[in-house]
């Protein structure tokens, strides 16, 4: 029985870090972004740009592309919650949607992301020789494609927070804040400012809630 206890201590506390630890990275990688307070659509050549050199940028992605599994343990909590109101297809369909485009943005990040980190060991002649295959890989040409699937992500997330709120699973501030946080957290690249509001509103909503999962685990 102890052990049974134990188990389940740390699985709540694994839980509960999951909640506190992704929205704080997603608040780090885009406070790193240059130009945050410019914010205007950048293209694909000017994302290069921005990211060439740029290793603190490319350690938020990092980060955030290691930030997916802890998006798939929320995704699953919530389901969980809502696994025995009128709503449970809401959280099932929610969860699948947004383990596919969490999945998709560890793609992304790998893709798009620490694919610069390699091209930043080149010499600058040599970049500039490639421009045109980087472009390739930042105008998502090909199966490169499938990265839209990303925008799955805050829509599961979305549907979840939907359910959340109309059952009264999860507290109406939180889950409202939570909501807006998922719709703006894909604005488009250049607008770093706004994904960066989202993630604080997402830390504001989940922070305490994980905090909560711990101490009830204790």
């Amino acid at each position: 029985m102890n052990e049974n206890i134990l188990l389940y201590q740390i699985e709540q506390i694994g839980v509960g870090l999951a909640f506190i630890i992704f929205p704080i990275l997603f608040v780090f990688a885009f406070a790193v972004h240059r130009g945050l307070l410019s914010p205007h659509l950048l293209s694909p050549k000017e994302l290069i740009l921005r990211a060439h050199y740029d290793g603190l940028l490319q350690f938020g992605h990092v980060l955030v592309m290691l930030s997916t599994g802890l998006l798939i343990v929320v995704a699953l909590h919530f389901m969980k919650l809502l696994d025995r109101s009128p709503l449970a297809w809401a959280g099932l369909v929610g969860a699948v949607l947004a383990i596919l485009g969490a999945i998709i943005l560890a793609a992304d990040k790998g893709a798009l992301c620490l694919t610069m980190s390699a091209f930043d060991t080149l010499p600058e002649k040599e970049f500039t020789q490639i421009m045109p295959g980087v472009m390739a890989i930042f105008t998502k040409r090909g199966w490169l494609a499938l990265l839209w699937g990303i925008l799955l992500l805050p829509i599961g997330f979305a549907i979840q927070a939907i359910a959340l709120l109309t059952t009264n699973t999860f507290p109406g501030w939180q889950s409202i804040l939570f909501l807006i946080g998922v719709l703006l957290v894909s604005t488009p690249d250049g607008l770093e400012i706004i994904n960066l509001t989202a993630s604080i509103l997402m830390a504001i909503a989940l922070v305490p809630y994980g905090i909560q999962i711990i101490i009830g685990a204790l």
